[in-house]
């Protein structure tokens, strides 16, 4: 199987929109305030396209003008639609010592909420922070934050680096993208949100809406002989969907 990796690698960085969960956050809180259709044809730009910048991100964010409540309410609807099999991956990965993070340009709140319901520690979760004033309405949002900026994954990754020197990163989106030449291996994910130009400039990317097809992708044949028999499982499924051929460039 010339796609399983011969030397483990000791972390893995997960994407959270699109990636970990199947909603994007932010077209979640323009739904519950009346501007879905302005704000989900943006996301679709920054995901897809033109990628993020700070007028867009800022742009966003005005036209919900979330509340504290519903920021922190998005954390529970993240968890409530994560990816199949995303939660028993990062645990089984954990216990393998692999340190999990979570890169994300969605609002802190909300991944650090999802992050720590899937038993990442918050120390390993960067996004963008949000502020509120004293009604708990929504202010202002934290400019200086890289992940604002299309190539800003590169800086969080390249400072993950310093710690980990081979690890993985599994994301979506165009600013996912940018760390591809910094990891040992770059996964695109296609189950919630299928790109085209995305799959094309990624040497694996998973065509179906399970996270499965990523453990074989991560582990050595040592490390998969570690698997208990629950994780076995997951493993197995993963390796049915690349000999179907639902990842590509892992047959």
């Amino acid at each position: 199987m010339p796609w399983q990796l011969e030397t483990p690698v000791s972390a893995i960085i997960f994407d959270c929109d699109g990636t970990l969960s199947s909603i994007e956050g932010v077209d979640e809180l323009a739904r519950h305030n009346g501007v879905y259709h302005q704000v989900q044809t943006l996301t679709a730009a920054a995901m897809g396209s033109i990628g993020i910048n700070p007028a867009l991100y800022e742009q966003r964010l005005e036209l919900i003008r979330p509340t504290q409540e519903q920021v922190h309410a998005l954390g529970q609807e993240y968890f409530i639609h994560q990816t199949v099999d995303a939660h028993a991956i990062i645990q089984l990965l954990q216990r393998l010592k692999k340190t999990i993070y979570i890169v994300s340009a969605g609002v802190y709140p909300a991944v650090l909420k999802f992050g720590q319901l899937l038993q990442v520690p918050a120390e390993n979760i960067f996004a963008v922070k949000v502020f509120f004033d004293t009604q708990k309405k929504y202010l202002d949002y934290d400019h200086h934050s890289p992940l604002i900026h299309n190539q800003g994954k590169q800086e969080i990754v390249a400072q993950i680096k310093l710690k980990h020197p081979k690890l993985i990163y599994i994301g979506d989106g165009l600013n996912d993208l940018s760390v591809y030449d910094l990891v040992t291996r770059f996964v695109g994910y296609g189950g919630a949100y299928y790109r085209e130009n995305i799959a094309e400039r990624c040497q694996y990317y998973i065509q179906m809406p399970t996270m499965a097809p990523l453990l074989p992708l991560v582990l050595t044949r040592q490390e998969q002989k570690k698997l208990l028999l629950p994780e076995q499982a997951i493993y197995q499924r993963g390796l049915e969907a690349i000999k179907r051929g639902e990842v590509k460039g892992a047959r």
